[in-house]
């Protein structure tokens, strides 16, 4: 009987000072396409071949060249509107322009006993790009589907 005591005390110490050292991390990050052009675009929204992220394929309209655009910004808004044929307005720079991607990551680890800690990682792409790119300023469903 002893030991079952002893056992439990030291099962609950011990998950009690697990429970003391949790923490919570949260992460934003913000992609913005920055010198591009103003452009408004019709095509589908498909999710990127890396698994993260979307591209709008099939693009009708626009004058652009491009037949895809990796997009940027506004991944909940895009989720929504998978399959769908839409209308994008945003920065676009396409395959050889001078555009600029800037990627700010924003991390924040709350400790329940003990001061947080903050931190910002910004990356920048500069220069000629091999993919275009898309900054999404706005989405209207055309149709609820490509075909």
């Amino acid at each position: 009987m002893n030991r079952l005591i002893l056992g439990t005390a030291l099962a609950l110490a011990t998950s009690v000072g697990l429970a003391a050292q949790q923490s919570t991390t949260k992460t934003q990050t913000k992609v913005d396409v920055k010198d591009g052009k103003n452009v408004t675009v019709t095509g589908c929204v498909d999710r990127a071949a890396s698994g993260q992220g979307f591209v709008l394929t099939r693009v009708e309209s626009g004058g652009t060249p491009s037949p895809f655009y990796a997009l940027v910004g506004e991944d909940g808004t895009l989720s929504n509107h998978l399959g769908h044929l839409v209308e994008i307005r945003g920065k676009a720079t396409d395959v050889g322009d001078d555009g600029k991607v800037e990627v700010t990551t924003k991390t924040k680890v709350e400790h329940e006993h003990g001061d947080d800690t903050h931190t910002k990682a910004k990356t920048k792409i500069e220069g000629t790009t091999d993919v275009p790119f898309l900054g999404v300023k706005s989405v209207k469903m055309l149709r609820d589907s490509c075909s």
